[in-house]
């Protein structure tokens, strides 16, 4: 299992709103493929998956605004 969390984002930019799922929970991911698009307020990023696996649980969703260290997901390997 493998939590997926918000990093560092640099510049004092302490958390990021949640624009787009590429995937929902039960789904298949690769290591690197983009999991999610956040956003702040200087930019637009997609995360990418740190592992392959299925996404078992999605913690925020689109329009939630997510501080930096909190778990976006769950990946079970």
């Amino acid at each position: 299992m493998r939590k997926v969390v918000l990093p560092e984002l640099g510049q004092g930019i302490d958390k990021a709103g949640v624009s787009f799922w590429f995937f929902k929970e039960g789904d298949q991911v690769k290591e690197k493929d983009d999991l999610v698009e956040l956003t702040t307020d200087k930019a637009a990023f997609n995360l990418p998956s740190p592992c392959s696996g299925t996404i078992t649980q999605i913690f925020f969703h689109e329009g939630d605004q997510v501080n930096v260290g909190e778990m976006l997901c769950v990946i079970e390997e």
